[in-house]
């Protein structure tokens, strides 16, 4: 058994990162960090087997009673809490964004290489329903050569809430949160990207942070990327669509795994996309989407010593893009990669 300490315990940690740690035979949270006396309560309840324990420096005097190191803390954290995890041999999973800028995830994934110690991000939207069913059409050539691909992940909550999120000098904004994902996927299903143009801005009253942004990428295969990220959009519009010479195919509404475990039930069947081909649009049956994969893939690294299930250097291309985003919006220019 696979011995795991969980830093935080927050939205991420019990309600993201918990369930779909114990949905994994081969993995037990023995360990979890977090100060505030509700949360301390709570993860007592969750997991009565566990200790809990008031910050990282304890849990540090205890490295020897445990194997991986699951950071699900503010983002500013990341960075230090990581470091110190790899300092003393512990495979590391970082929730994303693996850090707040390139040069400080690049510096920890050259600590990761240079030690041997295992370091992976937590991009749990690479196992969504969309993004399988996607990936598996690319494999398959369904769609003929892919030129466009649109991804968004919005939100419509026109108030800020008083929330570390929701500042951009705490770390927050929406770039850093729900960009991390679609530039993700975006990387992951097509390839790196050469150019970013982007408009990233803050729309709502009252706001500390970015809350709304558009990325265009131009991928080194010549496919363009068209990604919405926002906390202020009142039409959702498709989650997803690939548009091929071939055939296109669109994917509405959000994967259901995160609104399960928030209410504790089993995820619901998804439905269908829709494949839309020279003779008009049918249903095309949707894979299930699998959080548990990225964990699965974690506990083999730790008994077998296979790869980690998201290689960090792609964690730091991800946030290559974003600096890049933020650079393009404030000059109004493409930045090349």
């Amino acid at each position: 058994m696979t011995r795991v300490a969980l830093l935080g315990y927050g939205l991420a940690g019990r309600v993201i990162h918990r369930p779909v740690l114990q949905a994994v035979p081969d993995l037990e949270i023995t360990h979890v960090v977090t100060a505030a006396p509700e949360r301390v309560v709570q993860a007592r309840h969750d997991l009565p087997a566990a200790r809990v324990l008031p910050s990282a420096e304890v849990l540090w005097d205890r490295h020897a009673e445990f194997d991986v190191v699951v950071v699900a803390t503010t983002n500013p954290s990341h960075v230090p809490l990581a470091t110190r995890s790899l300092q003393l041999g512990k495979l590391t999973v970082v929730d994303k964004p693996l850090a707040i800028t390139t040069a400080e995830a690049a510096a920890l994934v050259a600590l990761s290489d240079s030690s041997g110690v295992p370091l992976t991000v937590f991009q749990n939207r690479r196992w969504d329903t969309d993004t399988l069913t996607a990936a598996a059409l690319l494999r398959a050539g369904t769609l003929g050569a892919v030129v466009r691909l649109e991804s968004r992940f919005t939100r419509f909550r026109p108030q800020v809430i008083d929330r570390w999120r929701e500042d951009a000098s705490a770390g927050g904004g929406v770039l850093l949160d729900l960009g991390s994902h679609v530039v993700d996927q975006a990387l992951h299903l097509l390839g790196p990207a050469v150019d970013v143009y982007a408009e990233v801005d803050t729309r709502r009253a009252g706001g500390r942070a970015d809350d709304d942004c558009f990325l265009a990428l131009t991928h080194a295969s010549g496919t363009r990327s068209h990604l919405w990220a926002s906390m202020s959009a009142p039409w959702a519009g498709p989650r997803l669509v690939l548009q091929g010479t071939a055939a296109g195919w669109s994917k509405n509404g959000l994967d259901g795994q995160e609104d399960a475990q928030r209410a504790g039930t089993a995820p619901a069947p998804e439905p269908d996309g829709l494949l839309w081909t020279p003779e008009g649009a049918r249903p095309y049956p949707s894979l299930p989407g699998d959080w548990a994969a990225f964990y699965r893939g974690v506990a083999a690294t730790a008994t077998t010593g296979s790869a980690v299930p998201v290689d960090p250097h792609e964690a730091v291309q991800v946030l290559r893009v974003l600096d890049a985003a933020r650079e393009s919006s404030a000059t109004r220019t493409v930045v090349q990669l």
